[in-house]
C-alpha cells in the first residue's frame, strides 16, 4: 500500500477500545504508513443497562464495525479478539493478530487482596457466566452481582461501595495503565480466561490484499497460532463467546503448542467442571486439528450436554 494512500481504521469509541486502536496505529505510522481513525458505535455500548444476552449475544460489540468494513466506509477494524463469534463473517478476514497481553482474569478487590481471603457474603461484581461460575466454584459463600459498563465506570463502582471486588481482563487494566488495581491474577487450572482473552485483531476486507501487505507486519505467529487453535476449540463446541467455556493455548518452552479447555455446569449446590489438554508441535500439525481435538475430547466427557442444559437454563431465564 503507497504511503499517499490512508488506512480507514474503525475502533468502539470506549476508552478501552481506542487505546487499544491508538497502539495499532502507532505500530502502522512507525511503518510508514498514512492512517486515519474512524469511532463507530456498537450496541452493545450504547447498551449497558441490560446484560450482554439480553441485547442479542455474541457479536454485539463488533457488528457495526463489520458492516461499516463490509460497506467500504472503513479499510480495517481493530478488535479484541474475544468478542468475535467462532464464525468468520463471509467477505471478512482476521489477518493479523500482535502479540497478546496476559489471557487471565483479575480480581481487584478493595480489602482482602484474594478470592480465598475474602469474607463470607462479600460482593463479587461481574455478569459473565464463565466468570460467575467460577468465583462459585471458589467460593459458594460470595454474593455475586452483575456489572455492566467500561472498565473506568466498573472500577468508580467498586471504589465507591457497591462492591467488595471486582473480575476484569487483565489485558485491559495492563493497556491502560492500570495493572497496579490488580489485586489477584486468577489463572488455570482454577480460573479459566475466556477464549482469545487477551488478544488483539485487525480484521479486514478478504479481498483487500493491500491492507493486508499492510498489516501484515504487526502479525505474531505465536499467539496468531494460539488463537488458531482456541477459536477453533470453541468453534467445534459449538460455543459463542457468553458460553460458559474457557480455553487457552500457549507455545510451551520446548516450542510445543499447548491448549487447555474447560466446559463448566452450575448444578445448584455446586459447579461441575471438565478440563482436557493436549500439545502439538505446530510447524507439523495445524492449530485448528489442536483446538478441535481438545474439544472432542471434553464432548466424550459430557460437555454437549452440559452446554445443551446450560442453553436451556439461560433461555427459560427472565430476561
Amino acid at each position: 500500500m503507497s504511503e499517499k494512500h490512508s488506512i480507514r481504521v474503525g475502533t468502539r469509541a470506549s476508552l478501552l477500545a481506542r487505546t487499544q486502536t491508538e497502539w495499532v496505529v502507532r505500530q502502522l505510522q512507525q511503518l510508514g504508513h498514512s492512517v486515519e481513525i474512524e469511532t463507530i458505535a456498537t450496541i452493545g455500548d450504547a447498551r449497558t443497562d441490560v446484560p450482554i444476552a439480553g441485547i442479542g449475544g455474541d457479536g454485539v460489540f463488533v457488528r457495526e464495525l463489520e458492516r461499516a468494513l463490509l460497506d467500504g466506509r472503513i479499510d480495517a477494524a481493530v478488535h479484541s479478539l474475544k468478542d468475535l463469534p467462532s464464525a468468520e463473517t463471509p467477505g471478512l478476514s482476521l489477518a493479523c493478530v500482535p502479540r497478546r497481553a496476559t489471557p487471565f482474569d483479575a480480581l481487584v478487590s478493595r480489602g482482602q487482596p484474594t478470592l480465598a481471603a475474602l469474607p463470607a457474603g462479600a460482593v463479587v461484581g461481574t455478569s459473565s457466566v464463565r466468570r460467575v461460575m467460577q468465583v462459585k466454584a471458589a467460593r459458594s459463600d460470595l454474593v455475586i452481582r452483575p456489572i455492566r459498563g467500561n472498565v473506568d465506570t466498573r472500577l468508580k463502582k467498586l471504589d465507591g461501595g457497591e462492591y467488595d471486588c471486582i473480575v476484569l481482563a487483565g489485558a485491559g487494566l495492563e493497556r491502560l495503565g492500570l495493572a497496579h488495581r490488580v489485586t489477584e491474577v486468577l489463572a488455570p487450572d482454577a480460573f479459566w480466561p475466556a477464549v482469545a482473552q487477551g488478544a488483539l485483531v485487525v480484521q479486514i476486507r478478504t479481498a483487500d490484499n493491500a491492507v493486508r501487505a499492510a498489516i501484515a507486519a504487526l502479525d505474531d505467529r505465536d499467539t496468531h497460532d494460539a488463537i488458531r487453535a482456541e477459536r477453533s476449540f470453541l468453534a467445534t463446541l459449538a460455543g459463542g463467546c457468553l458460553a460458559p467455556i474457557g480455553g487457552w493455548a500457549h507455545i510451551r518452552g520446548d516450542g510445543l503448542l499447548e491448549l487447555g479447555g474447560c466446559v463448566l455446569e452450575d448444578q445448584g449446590e455446586r459447579v461441575r467442571r471438565i478440563v482436557a489438554r493436549r500439545a502439538i508441535d505446530p510447524r507439523a500439525e495445524s492449530p485448528e486439528i489442536l483446538g478441535r481435538t481438545v474439544a472432542l475430547q471434553l464432548r466424550d466427557e459430557g460437555a454437549d450436554a452440559m452446554l445443551a442444559r446450560m442453553r436451556e437454563r439461560a433461555g427459560n431465564s427472565p430476561s
